[in-house]
């Protein structure tokens, strides 16, 4: 499994994925880590776009993050993706979860690209 780690909000954020027959799992992590938010991404060859859905267990906000990492990862790798979130850090602060939110859409796009390129090879 591959991984890119960053230190945010006094979290490490750790973001894995694999290639899983033709499609590929993610998921991104922190803090007291759990299943918060799961998207799936689909890419339609003819079109040459992705599409995404998500679930978000109860409570959870990470909705967003899994939406467009989703899509994210399903146009890089041209396949259709799982993406699972869970981030947790305890009595958490509006500047905390900017900075998470940014540092997560950061991984994201390095994600798309380091996909991008073995998708290309």
């Amino acid at each position: 499994m591959q991984q890119i780690k960053k230190i945010t909000a006094g979290i490490s954020l750790v973001l894995e994925w694999k290639k899983t027959g033709e499609d590929y799992v993610a998921t991104l992590t922190g803090g007291d880590e759990h299943v918060g938010a799961v998207g799936v991404g689909f890419y339609d060859e003819r079109s040459n776009r992705a599409s995404s859905s998500v679930i978000t267990t109860p409570g959870h906000r990470e909705t967003d993050i899994a939406l467009n990492g989703a899509k994210a990862f399903s146009k890089s790798c041209k396949a259709t993706s799982v993406f699972v979130v869970g981030i947790h850090l305890e009595n958490i602060t509006l500047d905390e979860i900017e900075e998470i939110v940014s540092a997560s859409e950061e991984m994201i796009i390095e994600l798309s690209t380091i996909i991008s390129t073995q998708v290309s090879k």
